[in-house]
């Protein structure tokens, strides 16, 4: 078996290579979730013999991926405390061009994203953008996408702006025992960014111009309302007609179907029978059209309610969502999928690319990015952590109290960032520091800081690192460099500027935590062979893996607006393939600039 060789890899080597491959594939064209996706990696090399237990458990005991979960309670005390609220709510203004909206946007985003989960910012951006365009008589098309890229070209600027920072410094600090500082990526880093807002400007011809999927549903001619007629109704037998159902306040009747029939009735006769099951749909004003079930004893139609007096009455409320790439929503249809019923929901309607799907909204088939308009009288608050997996939900239910716990977490975040860019203390410690912190000044609760880590993103974390070891250790990051040579020559900014390149490309498709943790050995390898300090070619890979800008799922930051702007995936092409070879430009010119190549003693 050890003396199997194939193509110049191993047998050790070629199971590594056929795992990732697969990994890749599950991810791009199945919904599955992505830390289950990496944890099963993991374990097929564990149980074909390429990695010991020891080093099946590395990732888990890697200083930055505790790194990570500390800075998860962090950023829950400035959320608690309102710090990142008070922010968004006074940094916008009122620009009177685009392109003083765009540098305004952008620059106060990326400044977020340098210390702060960039998915954090971005979720709690969307609503205040989409609001601030309107006022601005501009697209929110126009600006979201800038939002998303903001996002992420701001979280390289330091080693704890973006995972994939964090795993390749953290990885670097194991081969050389040496530690970056927390600020090492900054100036190349805000150098990227500055490219990035003035590219963003130059090209907005770019940038589509789309009607908001919310603007569906402000029009009180849009809506579509599917009413059911209880069993126990009293004016079953009665006509249409008789009832007034046809012509009701705030809408009229557009559809309707009778139980266990399939024919559809549209225009709906005045002189027909409602019967016990009937389905009505309706077209107007959703608050007067919920009417019905108060005045005609309706019920807003779901399959799993039969009777008028087990339906609940109380106050409607009503929640915008966006179908998230990979939900099991997606290509299912509301009237079958079981969703309603599990989460005590109901579809009102149904939103793609800013216009309401003209059919019964349970009958939709639905797509990534569509916009649901749903009701429940619950408050949806304890159920919103359990759909966020399908769903996403913007509006903020925890309005949180601007006062002097405010300025305290603000003081503690800069406290931390300050005694680790010093080297008072390593990174760890001061994001510990400043957890306890946290807790000593109540900015957030134990539970508060708990359920605030994403145990998700940190699985994907440690796997990524362990997958990273096995490309390492089974020689394919020295075998794929050596390639890499042997094609590019030895200059080793051609060299730099290749890996770079494959890093951009991939982390369009994947995680880049994943692509920095795969890519570090390749890099690192390059870098060694070629006889220089590997250091400034693991800050451009830093970069470039971060440098994810033409496809809607290469970052988590660009499916969030990718809903609410009503986006199409070729709208992130048109821009996003350009702007990656800009800003994969900008990074090879100021890393060689800021961090001259050294030759290895």
């Amino acid at each position: 078996m050890d003396s199997f060789v194939f193509l110049g890899f191993g047998l050790d080597a070629w199971i590594t290579i056929v795992t990732v491959l697969a990994m890749f594939t599950v991810l791009l064209f199945t919904r599955l979730r992505s830390d289950v996706v990496f944890l099963c990696a993991v374990g097929i090399l564990y149980v074909t013999g390429v990695l010991d237990t020891k080093e099946t458990l590395s990732g888990i005991s890697q200083a930055s991926v505790a790194v990570v979960a500390v800075l998860f309670v962090v950023i829950a005390g400035l959320m608690h405390t309102g710090v990142l609220q008070w922010i968004v709510k006074n940094l916008l203004g009122t620009p009177n061009t685009y392109t003083k909206a765009v540098t305004r946007l952008m620059l106060p985003v990326a400044a977020l994203s340098s210390f702060l989960s960039n998915t954090t910012v971005v979720a709690l951006f969307v609503n205040i953008v989409k609001m601030w365009a309107k006022k601005l008589g501009v697209s929110p098309s126009k600006l979201l996408i800038p939002l998303s890229y903001a996002s992420g070209m701001g979280g390289v600027c330091t080693l704890i702006g973006t995972p994939p920072n964090l795993i390749i410094s953290g990885l670097y600090e194991e081969k050389t025992g040496e530690a970056m500082n927390i600020l090492a990526t900054t100036i190349p880093g805000l150098f990227c960014l500055a490219v990035g807002v003035l590219s963003i400007i130059a090209m907005r011809r770019l940038l589509p111009d789309r009607k908001s999927p919310e603007s569906a549903f402000e029009s009180t001619g849009d809506y579509t309302v599917e009413m059911l007629v209880p069993s126990d109704n009293p004016h079953i037998g009665k006509t249409i007609g008789e009832l007034g159902l046809n012509t009701v306040s705030g809408g009229s009747l557009v559809e309707l179907r009778h139980f266990d029939d399939e024919q559809i009735l549209s225009p709906v006769p005045d002189d027909e029978p409602l019967m016990g099951g009937d389905r009505l749909v309706y077209a107007g004003q959703i608050g007067d059209l919920l009417e019905l079930e108060m005045s005609h004893c309706l019920v807003n139609a779901d399959h799993h309610v039969f009777h008028y007096n087990d339906t609940p009455k109380g106050k409607h409320n009503l929640r915008t969502a966006y179908i998230t790439f990979g939900s099991h929503l997606i290509g299912t249809k509301m009237g079958t999928n079981g969703f309603e019923k599990e989460h005590k929901v109901t579809l009102v309607a149904v939103s793609r690319r800013g216009s309401r799907i003209e059919q019964m909204p349970r009958e939709v088939v639905l797509r990534a990015g569509d916009t649901l308009l749903l009701e429940s009288l619950n408050e949806l608050k304890s159920d919103t952590q359990s759909m966020s997996h399908d769903l996403h939900f913007f509006e903020s239910e925890d309005l949180p109290n601007i006062g002097v716990r405010t300025l305290i977490s603000s003081l503690i975040m800069i406290a931390m960032v300050t005694l680790s860019a010093l080297g008072v203390l390593p990174l760890l410690q001061c994001a510990i520091l400043a957890v306890f912190a946290m807790f000593i000044f109540r900015c957030c609760s134990p539970e508060q800081a708990m359920r605030s880590i994403n145990w998700d993103i940190l699985m994907v974390f440690a796997c990524s690192a362990v997958l990273g070891l096995a490309i390492q250790k089974t020689g394919i990051a020295e075998r794929l460099a050596t390639g890499i040579l042997d094609i590019c020559g030895t200059n080793p900014i051609v060299v730099m500027t290749a890996i770079c390149l494959a890093g951009t490309f991939i982390t369009e498709f994947i995680s880049n935590t994943a692509a920095g943790a795969m890519f570090f050995p390749i890099m690192y390898e390059a870098a060694e062979k070629l006889g220089y300090e590997p250091f400034p070619f693991l800050i451009a890979l830093m970069i470039a893996v971060s440098s994810s800008f033409a496809t809607p799922i290469g970052s988590p930051t660009h499916m969030l607006v990718y809903g609410p702007g009503g986006y199409r995936f070729s709208d992130f092409l048109k821009i996003g393939l350009i702007m990656n070879l800009i800003i994969l430009a900008a990074n090879i010119l100021i890393v060689n600039i800021i961090y001259p190549l050294t030759p290895l003693p």
